[in-house]
């Protein structure tokens, strides 16, 4: 099985990743201040949702990540919908994608398709309480599984090219992904921790161990980090080059802190400016595949696409 980056490495010499979704959802209207959180439009507004993805397309992502970040049958079940109506939702987002790829591919053709990831928030996510940020759930690896289980399923039988299993705080958490993975052997993933430093990811385990518990897993074709403050991110991309061979993937933050009890960003006095300056850096310390995570928007992207011109 073919790693389905390779393509694009060996075009291009570099993945370019899209930015934040929520970040976009918000700056054109929408009120975000809710458990769902983006997964919320998928019901009220998913054409908004296909917006973003094909604003991403036209400024040179060559991956896309579905709205599926906060959608779990937990989540959606505490506001009244039912087990079909959830996973109607989940199969929308990766269908909002694949629309999204389609319309921006008849106004730029491509040599490459561009890949739609299915996105694999945390459970931490399905608490919409920051535990994402700590990674302290206090639950097993067969429970973590339990919870992951049939969403992964869905997500799969969409036929999305790749599964992103994004900002995950323990290594428990990876552990039970890399397992469920085992169970779809014709499928390829990442997994991208979040990090509270430069040498740790949320739960405060060593990001070393963290890429060291996924290591051998044929499926998981990139590791790395995600929603994590840039400052850290060349020290995290230098571990994971001594630790693994996979390919290393980073798409962080701007750097400010998220404020989970009012669903907002704090400005910290880390917050950095100059993404691309440090995109060059990450991409010399050896990340392959790079976009944005929260609070970055297709400007970032299109001057991200523009580097490597």
């Amino acid at each position: 099985m073919k790693n389905l980056f390779e393509s694009i490495i060996e075009e291009k010499g570099i993945v370019v990743l899209d930015g934040a979704m929520a970040t976009e959802l918000e700056s054109r209207g929408a009120d975000l201040n809710h458990t769902l959180w983006s997964a919320k439009l998928l019901k009220e507004d998913p054409q908004l949702i296909q917006q973003v993805h094909y604003d991403y397309l036209l400024a040179g992502a060559d991956i896309i990540t579905t709205a599926s970040y906060q959608a779990s049958f937990d989540g959606f079940a505490k506001h009244g919908y039912t087990k079909q109506q959830a996973l109607e939702l989940m199969q929308l987002s990766v269908a909002l994608a694949f629309g999204a790829r389609e319309d921006a591919m008849k106004i730029s053709p491509q040599k490459m398709k561009p890949l739609v990831a299915a996105s694999v928030g945390p459970y931490g996510a399905s608490l919409a309480d920051g535990s994402e940020y700590r990674g302290n759930y206090g639950i097993s690896v067969e429970e973590l599984k339990s919870f992951h289980r049939e969403r992964l399923k869905i997500l799969i039988e969409t036929g999305a090219d790749i599964i992103a299993c994004e900002t995950i705080p323990c290594i428990d958490e990876a552990i039970a992904l890399k397992e469920l993975l085992s169970e779809f052997p014709n499928v390829q993933a990442w997994i991208s921790f979040s990090c509270k430093d430069e040498t740790h990811i949320s739960s405060g385990e060593k990001f070393e161990d963290a890429v060291q518990s996924i290591h051998q897993s044929k499926q998981i074709i990139a590791v790395g980090v995600n929603c994590t403050a840039p400052q850290y991110i060349e020290s995290l991309i230098k571990i994971a080059a001594a630790t693994t061979d996979k390919l290393i993937l980073v798409y962080p933050n701007k750097g400010e802190s998220w404020d989970a009890k009012n669903k907002c960003w704090l400005p910290t006095s880390q917050q950095h400016q100059h993404f691309i300056d440090d995109a060059k850096t990450w991409y010399a310390a050896g990340a392959k595949i790079i976009g944005g995570c929260c609070r970055t928007t297709p400007a970032d992207i299109k001057q991200l696409q523009g580097l490597l011109k």
